[in-house]
């Protein structure tokens, strides 16, 4: 077939993609009726999962899972604006890595606040500014957000969902690299990007700045300057790209949080994430361990941090596999809390991603 008769059958495929996708808009309505009446949130991240799962499982190309999870991420954003205006608060400014995650996960069609701590994140959903906030917690190469951890430790908040993003990190300025004598970026970023600054800029001054879009309007004003930053930072603060992908490691990953007032209901993969204090005695962490060990429950992940009303004492942080409504989860975490100072659980929610 010539040119113009493929892109006669391109328009009428867009024809009939404009009509199912208006379809699926008022059965959304219909659904935010009854939502609305039986008082559930708008966003339920266990059923967005199941969508994506069965999409995943029916879709056989050329389209790959990235490119059509992208594409059903603004679906399901306009189905969400259609039942209520969501308004999710995220560690700021504008164009920081955590916004990108946000929008990974909710798209482009709810209302976003920028927030200047983690603490301001959780503040502005605990007090129904937002109706949900997403923070960093941990990045692959430098480790866990200890501020993010320490907020868990009051706050009443639920982790509803996770969101793993790829962390690409660029040189940006409006001078050449042999120019440039002055560097701004996060902390966490120098660190990320070590060898590659070592090698390529060694006596440029390095200026640690809250976040990295802090960083790209330092850059963007000040002469001989770069940032080390995202690329939409680079976009809205019309620098060039300089050099790409500098970061040390190529499985440079961060992990953020969701969070909120709801829970996410069980799906077939599940993570829950606990917080527990121990009395301090030889053998005390073993202990609380065995029941888990007890019901075969896969621990992922373990951190202690500092209590910071008494010295030397200590919460520990665990990311356990499974939803905590599970018999044997719950059977392990009713035997924990007969043993330890102090249980939390921090939320249950899907891992598929």
């Amino acid at each position: 077939m010539d040119l113009k008769n493929l892109r006669k059958k391109i328009d009428n495929v867009d024809r009939k993609i404009v009509e199912f996708l208006n379809s699926r808009a008022e059965i959304t309505k219909d659904i935010a009726r009854i939502k609305t009446k039986k008082g559930i949130s708008a966003y339920s991240p266990d059923r967005e999962r199941d969508v994506l799962n069965k999409l995943n499982a029916i879709n056989s190309g050329p389209l790959n899972q990235k490119a059509l999870e992208a594409i059903y991420r603004e679906i399901m954003s306009a189905s969400l604006s259609m039942e209520k205006k969501l308004k999710v608060a995220y560690l700021g400014p504008e164009a920081s890595f955590t916004q990108l995650a946000a929008l990974k996960r909710f798209g482009s069609q709810v209302e976003y606040i920028a927030c200047g701590s983690i603490t301001d994140v959780f503040l502005e959903v605990e007090k129904n500014s937002a109706d949900f906030g997403v923070v960093p917690i941990e990045n692959s190469i430098e480790g866990a957000v200890s501020h993010t951890m320490d907020m868990f430790v009051d706050s009443e908040l639920k982790i509803c969902a996770q969101i793993i993003l790829d962390i690409s990190h660029n040189l940006l300025s409006n001078y050449p690299k042999n120019q440039i004598f002055r560097l701004y970026s996060n902390p966490q970023v120098f660190g990320q990007c070590r060898i590659w600054l070592k090698e390529n800029l060694p006596e440029a001054e390095k200026i640690e700045v809250s976040s990295t879009t802090r960083a790209a309007q330092e850059a963007q004003k000040e002469k001989n300057s770069a940032a080390i930053a995202s690329l939409l930072a680079g976009k809205l603060y019309k620098l060039k790209v300089i050099a790409s992908d500098i970061e040390d490691s190529l499985h440079n990953i961060t992990k953020f949080f969701v969070i909120g007032k709801t829970e996410a209901k069980q799906t077939s993969n599940d993570k829950t994430s606990i917080l527990f204090s121990i009395k301090d005695r030889v053998g005390a962490l073993y202990e609380m361990l065995l029941p888990f060990k007890k019901y075969g429950i896969n621990l992922t992940k373990i951190e202690s941090r500092p209590s910071k009303k008494k010295a030397w004492d200590y919460y520990f942080f665990v990311d356990l596999e499974g939803h905590k409504d599970n018999r044997h989860i719950k059977k392990a975490l009713s035997e924990l809390d007969s043993k330890c100072k102090f249980l939390k659980v921090l939320g249950s929610y899907p891992a598929g991603e």
